[in-house]
């Protein structure tokens, strides 16, 4: 299996390499500044290039393994586009809002997840037995708790990766993977503080084209990773002690394989027959 490609030509399209005013940003990132450009500064791509790859890697390695990747991005141009993706290929996501203790109060979260799954399963049913208030106050709590928690809803543990798209803005999510030991994959603009991120991808994390090209590449890495552990998980019906057959032979086969022991008892009984013809005719 092979990793998603991506060329330099898509990055600058993208705008990938635009960073922030040169008076907004983080110091600590000044080793993948390449410069500034009209008091903007300019990501390094020849570094981003090689640290994407490393990430997609990760991903990719994560999940032929059998582990969950969890994609955060809550910021108003990332949050659609990080759920499609997280969905398109069977991961989960936090979208709405992170909520303090998602991941080191897991426990706590896991009863909320239940309580959505119960909401759901009421509100599925057509004789309830409830007043329209009532279920107008569930319906309310069901669509906060979805809002919250639709996306994890059917993680059944804590993630193995997160790809964290503003780390400014997901910065507790940050904090609590790393008070967890759970790796951190992220978007770094010129602002963001790369303490604490496990594999730095230096990156625009405002641009809907940028954000999008960084998800579609995630999401097809994800997808590289389950057709691993698939193919690992495979059967070999050449290697069985007894293969069978899942096909039947045509008629027209099963009858020409049939039709040579016929044939010989035939030449054999037609000398026979024609002489005891030829004798009652006679």
């Amino acid at each position: 299996m092979a990793l998603p490609t991506f060329t330099m030509r898509q990055l600058l399209e993208a705008g990938v390499h635009f960073g922030h005013q040169s008076r907004r940003w983080n110091p600590k990132m000044g080793p993948y500044i390449f410069g500034a450009r009209n008091k903007i500064h300019i990501l390094d791509l020849q570094q981003t290039v090689p640290m994407l790859y490393q990430a997609l890697k990760v991903v990719r390695d994560t999940v032929a393994g059998g582990g969950r990747v969890l994609f955060v991005g809550t910021k108003r141009q990332a949050s659609e586009v990080v759920a499609e993706s997280a969905k398109q290929c069977a991961q989960f996501y936090v979208n709405h809002r992170w909520l303090g203790g998602m991941l080191t109060n897991w426990k706590t979260v896991s009863e909320s997840i239940k309580r959505l799954h119960k909401l759901e399963e009421q509100l599925a049913e057509e004789h309830t037995g409830l007043t329209k208030k009532e279920v107008l106050k569930m319906t309310r709590e069901r669509d906060k708790l979805e809002r919250a928690l639709g996306g994890i809803k059917e993680m059944g543990g804590l993630p193995n990766v997160i790809v964290v798209i503003d780390t400014n803005k997901e910065e507790l999510a940050v904090q609590e993977a790393n008070k967890l030991g759970i790796p951190v994959v992220a978007i770094l603009d010129s602002n963001s503080d790369p303490d604490g991120i496990t594999y730095p991808v230096p990156g625009n994390d405002d641009a809907l084209r940028a954000i999008s090209l960084y998800c579609d590449l995630f999401k097809q890495a994800v997808i590289d990773g389950i057709s691993m552990e698939m193919s690992s998980q495979g059967t070999d019906l050449g290697a069985s002690e007894a293969p069978t057959l899942s096909e039947d032979l045509p008629e027209e086969e099963k009858a020409e394989e049939a039709a040579p022991e016929a044939s010989v008892e035939d030449s054999e009984a037609a000398p026979a027959k024609a002489e005891e013809e030829s004798a009652q005719a006679s």
